[in-house]
């Protein structure tokens, strides 16, 4: 799955979502401006960006991490002064990783340890999100994210009876199905739109903007059916991607499947 791209759109809509996981109110949301800056001396932009509308709030930095990743905690506060040394800031800041599980973790470099132990760092492990239905949406979408297929069913169901009761606007409601069912689309992209359908029953399901640009007269379903082919011809899961104009990840996780 490609979860920058998930998790972007998710704070992006639902920007309360990380105060809800860090226990705080989900009202500081309307206090802040989720975005992303360009960090110039390191040539990139940073995402995760949560920055306070006054300044006796922190700047939040957030970063989602699914991959074991050796050097994740010297990159993100590199990025960090970076972005302090650029900007210059009046306000402090606290950093947030969301580990897709605990195993992936690696050891706090000790020099960077005494932000965990103030309260400046926080690590998170998705994985261990408390199995009780909460009222955040994008709290239970971050489960739906991790869980197995063999419990995504029961959390869609509980995702789309919290999104249904919330009020939220018409657009914003939409929006929160669009990701809802992108998200199952690169979870479950070895089934056909009618399976999805089916096994969901989702009555809108048909009706959003990213079913229809992305299985668009079955188009999807020629694409994904001739990857195993394609694989067998020696062809690599990028040369494929690029080839057909899918989602390099999408393209992976069907080849991991002929592999099994």
């Amino acid at each position: 799955m490609k979860t920058d791209s998930i998790f972007y759109e998710l704070f992006l809509n639902l920007p309360d979502s990380l105060f809800s996981l860090l226990g705080l109110s989900p009202q500081l949301a309307k206090e802040y401006q989720f975005t992303s800056q360009e960090l110039k001396q390191l040539a990139k932009r940073i995402d995760g960006l949560f920055l306070p509308l006054n300044d006796d709030k922190p700047i939040y930095f957030v970063e989602v991490q699914f991959q074991k990743d050796d050097s994740l905690y010297h990159r993100l506060f590199t990025e960090i002064f970076t972005y302090l040394g650029q900007y210059k800031p009046p306000q402090n800041f606290c950093a947030v990783v969301m580990w897709a599980k605990k195993s992936l973790d690696i050891s706090l470099p000790p020099y960077y340890q005494e932000f965990q132990d103030s309260g400046k760092l926080t690590v998170i492990y998705l994985d261990e999100l408390n199995s009780n239905t909460t009222d955040s949406i994008g709290v239970e979408i971050m489960k739906l994210i991790i869980a197995p297929q063999s419990q995504a069913k029961t959390q869609v169901e509980k995702l789309f009876s919290i999104a249904q009761k919330a009020d939220n606007s018409t657009t914003k409601n939409q929006d929160i199905i669009e990701l809802l069912e992108k998200i199952l689309t690169y979870k479950f992209s070895n089934y056909s739109r009618e399976e999805l359908a089916r096994m969901f029953t989702l009555s809108d399901f048909k009706k959003t903007r990213f079913y229809q640009e992305t299985y668009a007269e079955g188009k999807i379903d020629a694409k994904i059916s001739s990857i195993p082919n394609l694989l067998k011809l020696g062809l690599t899961a990028e040369q494929i991607a690029q080839a057909l104009e899918l989602d390099i990840e999408l393209v992976k996780k069907i080849a991991g499947n002929e592999q099994n």
